[in-house]
């Protein structure tokens, strides 16, 4: 017998998590959105409640500090995460970079330790120009200059940059060897040669902002590398699953079951020609193919968490969640503004805006294409789908 059930527990914690997002955070999303920022005062405020209720750091190891849920919690909680801005998540619960769990040493009190209570913001740096999802192609490059590491090169499309106190950067640190010739180092704001870069403004997320970051011969000592010299790329990857399922996957299935109900309360509402237009076949079609690939790719999300948490290695698996959750998440944000019809196109509802949110998902994290290969690849190597 297979239980599909959410335990007790479970339930509680996310009835929880979800009355605090509809009374602490909604109320700041429209101002959010219109100044493209969380206020650093309100940020303080939002964290300083999480962290009162335990809401903070949730996803960080219990050893970190932080509340040591496994995937399958992990992808419920973004699911409630999703009825909100991504901007308001990040400053309230935290955005704290899984690699930081490789931290040795002092490394651990000036960087882990304070990131997972919330008294410093940490930023993953590996996306430049000519490396997005070949993540290998990085050209930043540290070269070695006695005991120290010499850092020049350029970032782009950096999530959090512009509140980050410090930065995880990718390097080049042996060409010869390819994808095993990449580290990984921690680099403190205000570093001398290194420059936080123009805010890059994007059609979403508003208030989710990304920043240039530039190196031009950045000197760090060696003890800012983070892990073993050439283990850069597996520690961005040996999470990337994780991060892919849960902040896309479990996020796009909030966000699209959040515009559903939307466009049911809408179909419900709305009168034309005598009647709701929820009377009217086509809009029922339309919602009823929401529910229809919403619940699917939620069954997807959590399959694949269940097996995460049973110390499997789905990668297969993670690669169709992020197409199909991402893909559903596009068809589910265009049906909603064609319920809503005129309105939905009007900036005076939030649907533009969901709109404009869902369209990164298809891009981030991989793009759909990217993950679509991986899965034809593997079916091709395997002869089988991977069950």
């Amino acid at each position: 017998m297979i239980d599909f059930s959410i335990p007790e527990e479970q339930k509680l914690l996310l009835e929880n998590l979800r009355r605090f997002i509809e009374t602490e955070l909604a109320p700041h999303e429209a101002e959010v959105e219109e100044k493209q920022f969380v206020r650093p005062e309100l940020a303080a405020e939002l964290r300083a409640k999480a962290k009162a209720l335990g809401f903070f750091a949730m996803y960080m190891p219990e050893d970190c500090g932080g509340g040591g849920v496994g995937a399958i919690d992990m992808c419920l909680c973004e699911e409630q995460f999703g009825w909100t801005k991504d901007a308001l998540v990040r400053r309230t619960f935290g955005s704290i970079p899984f690699a930081l769990q490789n931290c040795v040493g002092e490394q651990r009190d000036k960087y882990l330790f304070p990131a997972v209570r919330g008294d410093i913001n940490i930023a993953f740096a590996m996306t430049e120009p000519n490396a997005g999802s070949d993540a290998a192609g990085i050209r930043t490059h540290a070269k070695r200059d006695g005991s120290d590491f010499i850092i020049n090169g350029s970032k782009h499309f950096i999530s959090d940059a512009d509140v980050a106190d410090g930065f995880i950067v990718t390097a080049v640190t042996d060409p010869a060897k390819g994808k095993r010739g990449i580290s990984t180092f921690l680099i403190d704001r205000g570093t001398p040669g290194f420059t936080v870069g123009r805010t890059q403004y994007m059609m979403g997320l508003r208030g989710t902002n990304n920043c240039e970051l530039i190196f031009e011969n950045v000197r760090l000592p060696a003890s800012q590398m983070l892990g073993q010299e050439g283990e850069g790329l597996f520690q961005a990857l040996s999470i990337i699953n994780l991060v892919r399922l849960g902040l896309v996957g479990g996020r796009a299935v909030g966000m699209a079951s959040k515009l559903m109900k939307m466009s049911i309360d809408y179909a419900n509402e709305r009168r034309q020609f005598g009647k709701s237009i929820g009377e009217f076949q086509m809009v029922q079609a339309m919602l009823a193919d929401m529910a229809t690939e919403i619940f699917a790719a939620r069954m997807m999300v959590l399959n694949t968490a269940w097996e995460i948490d049973q110390g499997r290695d789905p990668r297969e698996k993670v690669s169709m969640v992020k197409y199909f959750a991402s893909e559903m998440l596009g068809h589910v944000a265009d049906k909603a503004v064609q319920i809503f019809g005129g309105m939905g196109y009007c900036k005076e509802l939030p649907l533009e805006q969901y709109y404009r949110d869902a369209r990164v998902y298809r891009i981030f994290d991989g793009a759909s294409e990217v993950h679509r290969a991986v899965v034809a690849r593997s079916l091709l190597k395997s002869g089988t789908h991977p069950l």
